[in-house]
This record gives C-alpha cells, structure tokens and sequence, in this order.
C-alpha cells in the first residue's frame, strides 16, 4: 500500500511531456468547438448570449478573475464577452475579435442537423465549423493554455466575441466600440473571421495575411406601376425597366484601383504565378496600369473583386399575380466597396448607371431597413501591415509549412475589422485552419472542417500569438 501511494505522487509530479500537453490542448480545443457548433446562434431562433455565457464560465474555471470578464449586450440574446489575459504592459494591448452568430441554416437543407457536432470521414460537420466556431475555440483554448502555463504576454491579451456580424441590428464590435471603448482599446487587432491559409488535396500551398477589406453595402431597387390587366399590356412594364436598370449594372465596371496593400500582394504574386499571369500583374503595377493586362486579369473572379468596387443583384422580386401587369419590380443589389469610398458615393454612381428616375435607389442597412437617405460611414484608407504580424506569422508557417508562401492581401468581403479599422485600430487577419479552394462551405450546406486542418490552425494560432507577445 504504501508503496503504491508513493508511486501515485511520482506520477503527480512527473513533468508533462510536450507530446502529452500537445494531446491535452486537443482535447482542450476539441471540446470548446464542439460545445460552440451544438449551441444554436442563428438570428432567429439562436443566443449568442447562452455561447457567451458557456465561454465566460470556462475561462473562470481557468482561473481568470471576474474582474477581466466582461459579459453585456444591447438585450438579453446578444451579449458579447470580452476577456482580458494581463500582460506585463511592456506595450499596448492587442485586440482578438471573432464573431459568435452563424448564418440560418435549415436540417431539411443539409445531411446532417445543422446544430449537431458530426465527425465523420476525417471531418467535423456543423454550422460555424468554417465560419467561424473553429476559430473563435482555438483563441479560447490558446488563452485558457497561456492562463494554465502562467504565460505573461509583453501586453494585455484582449478577446472580443460578438453578436451580429452576420446581421442584425446590434453588431457586437460596434456596440463594445461604442458602449465600452475602454475594453477594446488596442494597438492593434487580430481578427481570424477569414480563410487565410489555402490547401490543395489537403496540403497548405498559401498563406494570406489579410491587412484590407472591402466595405459592404445592400441597395434596393425599385420600378412601380399602376398595373392592369395582362392582356392589356402598357408600353411601360416595372419587370422590363428592372431587367434593363440590371442589365446596365451587370456590364459596368468600376475603376481598377490599387491600394498599398493589394499592390504589395501583385508585386508578390507576380514572381510566383510567372508566365502570361505573372507579367498582367506586373502590368496592372505600372503607372498607368496596363489596360489589356487589367482586362485580362478582371475576367478572374478573385482578382476582379481584388481590384475592383463590384455591385451584384442578388434577390428580385416581382409581380402580384399571373394574369396581371406587374405593380412593382423589386431587386437587391449587393456592393463591396474599395477601402476610401463611401456608401453614399457608390449610390450616386449607381444612379448615374442606370440612369432612369422611374427606378428608386435606396440604402438597405444590417437591420433589413429601408431608407432614402445613407448613413455617414468613416472613410479608413489601410493601414501599412505591421512587420512584427508579417514576420511573425511567416517564420511560424515556414516551420509548419516549409516552403509556403506568405503574402499581405485584401479581403474581397467584409468583416467586423471594419468597426476596429474605422475606431482608429490597424486590424490585420491571421488563421491557420487550412481548407481546399473548392472546399469553402462558408454559409451553405454541410459546412465543414477537416479535423487535421483544424488541430493544425490551432498549433499555429498558439505558436503565432506566443511568439508575437513575447518579449
């Protein structure tokens, strides 16, 4: 007996090996994403507040005071918490933002229940498993490890995570920014709400460190009439002068612009691509940019949307019943603006596009409400990407990925970096989760994960934060 008691306290005190702590933090990390996916955040019938809560009470089972936990919302669904790892102050904090709300999505749509953590054929299966649970559960189990290692970073660790990001009238970033702004005052944020790092067949071939993004803007269209009866057709029909102001809009191109971001990402790119590709890229770089280079480039839809403002129809509606002249032709049209423009200059150039006043061209905002006139919006040109985030992320993916290239670019869509960039804080997005190009699930059907991809973005978020708050 006794000798069995002093056996015990040897293995209580044997240090860990890095391959057990490797397997607890899996374990860690496993479970908080799981736990994230079967909590149901959707808009209507989701809480992002019960997440919140679920995170909250991990990170005080950590040990975290309740002093550096923050939970609070506009109402009682969409609380955000934020949490603060102390540093050592040596300098200003930096920002982790992610968001907590998924898109809809229907069991009837999808193979598996949407709201259910499925693993199967080396996948994790689940709305969110992309967009964006697998993240926001590898920065809770990095900072509950760093908590456990007693860790202290050369600043404070700040870690926001939101509501409505997807929609909704109450974003969780702009709220905290506006409600709390001493909670996430930063030199600068990490935001991981993106795909930065590409595979083929499984295999990371790049990796994108996002330091711009695009401004996102929704407008409706409208044609209205008195109508009739259909066989007593008008010259003027609201379906035909929609489909016309459309047909307008689908073949206008706003002016190629490059910024110092996306010029860093060609004059990068180019070496790599090589051939005809290569030399449209260094094309596009000259002053003037090369038109026939810019034309040939543009017909690719990533570099379209890198190098243009682009506004696509996206719902149409119309009519009230078979056997009568329509009332009303209704479309939306969904814009991604170029870092320097406004909403309201973008709804002026649609106007001069379709050029016809039968057509109304009003702002939609994130609440699906309609108006005439458009909201002021902080014009932010982007901000230089900081060395220490580039550097940082390159050596940690050269030793995961030898031989990967790295390379600074813009966001074709939108995120919460929006909100921070605008208050004054560079934001720059950094993930290391891998997925296959013609893998992105990102708001559809059967959203996915591969398992390898996922325990690997981790191992790189938690070597890549160490690493770039260690003194």
């Amino acid at each position: 007996m006794k000798f069995i008691f002093c056996f015990v306290l040897v293995l209580l005190f044997l240090p860990i090996t890095p391959a057990q702590a490797k397997d607890a933090h899996q374990l860690l990390v496993h479970d908080v994403f799981r736990q994230l996916v079967e909590i149901n955040t959707s808009e209507s019938v989701g809480s992002v507040t019960t997440a919140s809560e679920a995170i909250a009470q991990r990170f005080r089972d950590a040990g975290f005071e309740e002093k550096d936990i923050y939970l609070g919302g506009p109402d009682d669904r969409k609380k955000n918490l934020v949490l603060r790892l102390l540093g050592s102050g040596k300098h200003k904090p930096v920002l982790l933002i992610g968001h907590l709300d998924v898109v809809e999505a229907r069991r009837e749509d999808w193979t598996t229940d949407p709201f259910h953590f499925v693993e199967k054929d080396g996948y994790f299966y689940g709305r969110g498993t992309q967009d964006m649970k697998d993240e926001v559960a590898i920065m809770v189990a990095t900072l509950i490890e760093f908590r456990n290692e007693h860790f202290v970073p050369d600043r404070d660790i700040v870690l926001a995570l939101t509501a409505d990001e997807e929609g909704g009238s109450s974003n969780g970033v702009e709220w905290l920014l506006k409600n709390h702004r001493d909670l996430m005052a930063a030199e600068f944020a990490l935001n991981t709400d993106d795909i930065t790092l590409w595979s083929e067949n499984g295999r990371p071939a790049e990796m994108e460190i996002v330091a711009s993004e695009k401004i996102y803007s929704d407008y409706q269209l409208v044609v209205t009439d008195s109508g009739g009866h259909s066989s007593l057709p008008k010259p003027t029909n609201p379906i035909y002068e929609l489909a016309t102001a459309l047909g307008r809009l689908q073949r206008y191109q706003f002016p190629l612009e490059l910024n110092d971001i996306t010029r860093a990402y060609y004059e990068r790119t180019s070496a790599l691509a090589g051939g005809t590709r290569g030399a449209d890229m260094k094309g596009i770089l000259r002053n003037p940019p090369d038109e026939r280079a810019a034309e040939r480039l543009s017909k690719d839809v990533n570099d379209n949307a890198m190098l243009h403002t682009t506004c696509v129809a996206t719902r149409v509606t119309a009519g009230h019943a078979n056997n009568a002249l329509p009332q009303r032709a209704e479309a939306v049209v969904n814009c991604r603006i170029l870092p320097g423009h406004t909403k309201q200059e973008v709804r002026d150039v649609l106007v001069q596009i379709i050029a016809n006043p039968a057509v109304s061209i009003r702002y939609i905002n994130d609440s699906s409400q309609v108006s005439d006139t458009v909201p002021d919006h902080p014009v932010f040109t982007p901000y230089p990407l900081r060395p220490d985030v580039l550097h940082t992320a390159e050596s940690v993916a050269h030793e995961m990925w030898p031989g990967i290239p790295v390379l600074p670019t813009m966001a074709r869509g939108a995120s919460d970096g929006i909100f921070t960039s605008a208050a004054g804080i560079p934001t720059y997005i950094v993930a290391g989760v891998a997925v296959d190009r013609d893998d992105d699930r990102e708001h559809g059907k059967d959203e996915r994960v591969r398992q390898d991809a996922f325990y690997k973005g981790s191992d790189f978020f938690y070597r890549f934060l160490k690493r770039l708050t260690s003194e």
